[in-house]
């Protein structure tokens, strides 16, 4: 089957995987070095690159130019997928961060719940029965070990969103994940404001933890905090799509 890209480039078929490597073997370059920015420096950007180019070959050899997406951006949902489950299966977070996650994250509930509003701080805290200095450690080891995805969201142990490809998930699990993505949008259009644009200029801007720190004045760390604290409450908000 021939491929045309929204380019206008012209691929045929299988014989042509290797021009779409060729010409996107950038983007997996790309892709690894802002991931990278989000991962502890115990991850190389080697290995992510190294991942990454499998990612590649595997959309070049799957991607459908009649489902109306360009191959850019279903080879980067892929190339990101491959760097991310390569990372999974080096999990450097202890049991521990994992469960004052958790912890963190079901307090959130609870205050929320309560009060109708956004949780603060010394709430959250407050309700895990710890100090705000000691809640504030919980959100900041999450920072440095959790990636910040669907996954991290829901729990969910596979790439659930991805575009679909063939043998891909039947209608009813489709308007499932729609009905998801359109929940996320509205728990972080509700999100407290700083959070709230936090996640846009990292997301959305591209900017790294230290450029956003410069924009609205905090530390790097102190942006990696409310990034990390953003993904809790999501998370929290979200804890019926699990």
């Amino acid at each position: 089957m021939a491929l045309v890209l929204n380019s206008g480039m012209y691929y045929p078929g299988k014989d042509g995987c290797s021009g779409l490597i060729d010409q996107h073997a950038p983007l997996v370059k790309r892709v690894a070095q802002h991931l990278l920015n989000r991962l502890p420096s115990t991850v190389m950007l080697d290995d992510l690159v190294q991942a990454g180019m499998i990612g590649l070959i595997e959309a070049s050899q799957k991607f459908d130019g009649t489902k109306g997406a360009s191959f850019e951006t279903y080879a980067s949902i892929r190339i990101r997928g491959a760097m991310i489950d390569e990372v999974r299966r080096y999990d450097w977070a202890p049991r521990s961060v994992h469960r004052n996650s958790r912890r963190v994250s079901e307090a959130i509930k609870v205050v929320e719940s309560r009060t109708g509003r956004d949780a603060k701080d010394n709430e959250i805290a407050s309700e895990m029965g710890v100090s705000v200095t000691e809640y504030n450690s919980y959100v900041q080891d999450t920072a440095g070990t959790k990636l910040f995805s669907f996954d991290e969201i829901t729990g969910n142990e596979d790439n659930s969103f991805e575009l679909p490809d063939e043998g891909s998930p039947e209608p009813d699990a489709a308007v499932e994940g729609n009905a998801f993505q359109e929940a996320l949008a509205n728990a972080i259009a509700a999100l407290p404001e700083r959070e709230r644009m936090v996640l846009a200029l990292y997301y959305t801007e591209g900017l790294n933890l230290k450029e956003i720190g410069s924009v609205l004045d905090v530390s790097e760390s102190r942006v990696s905090q409310i990034h990390s604290q953003a993904a809790l409450r999501l998370r929290s908000r979200l804890s019926e799509w699990k």
